[in-house]
């Protein structure tokens, strides 16, 4: 069995769920299964997106935000059983694919244009 035939075979046993699409720029609310002992609840994750890369079943998301002051980045596999669902609340207007220079910008720096309808 060759690398491409594992990586279909491991492809069709993941289920994907369908999300709305999202690029970099957007503001998004991840709603995240967290287990903790024998109870299950749903923590919520809002930020901007920085990237999104790879693809298929590797395809993972950073998302963004500030917590009390702090900025704090998570990374999110697109195929992971634990999201519920993403609720795309901005669409922003940004030329890049990853913004990673939103790390280094504070403030009212860091606000991203919003997408006119």
């Amino acid at each position: 069995m060759g690398k491409t035939e594992l990586m279909q075979y491991v492809e069709n046993l993941v289920e994907r769920k369908e999300f709305p699409s999202f690029k970099a720029g957007d503001t998004i609310t991840v709603h995240y299964k967290i287990r903790e002992g024998n109870k299950e609840r749903i923590q919520q994750f809002q930020g901007v997106v920085l990237q999104r890369s790879g693809s298929g079943v590797t395809e993972t998301f950073t998302v963004r935000k500030i917590s009390s002051g702090v900025g704090v980045e998570r990374i999110f596999p697109i195929v992971s059983p634990f999201i519920e669902r993403i609720d795309v609340n901005k669409h922003g207007v940004v030329r890049r694919a990853r913004i990673f220079y939103l790390r280094g910008l504070t403030g009212k720096k860091a606000r991203i244009k919003e997408k006119r309808r």
